[in-house]
């Protein structure tokens, strides 16, 4: 019995889908299905590309690694 390898999307297909998701007056689910895409898969994208830039960690870099 083979397994199906997962489906792959680009960084540009899963911000694009993120847009109607978020605008549609259609459930998360209908436009999961209207874009060909898991029903589960879709609200992972939306956390992801939906949060603006200044509430993700900042990463430091004047810390001084070398004085550890």
């Amino acid at each position: 019995m083979s397994q199906e390898k997962p489906k792959t999307y680009t960084a540009e297909f899963k911000a694009s889908s993120v847009k109607p998701a978020n605008e549609s007056d259609r459930s998360i689910a209908q436009t999961a299905k209207d874009l060909g895409v898991n029903v589960n898969t879709l609200p992972t994208w939306i956390d992801q590309y939906s949060r603006s830039p200044s509430t993700e960690k900042a990463l430091r870099t004047d810390y001084p690694y070398d004085e550890l």
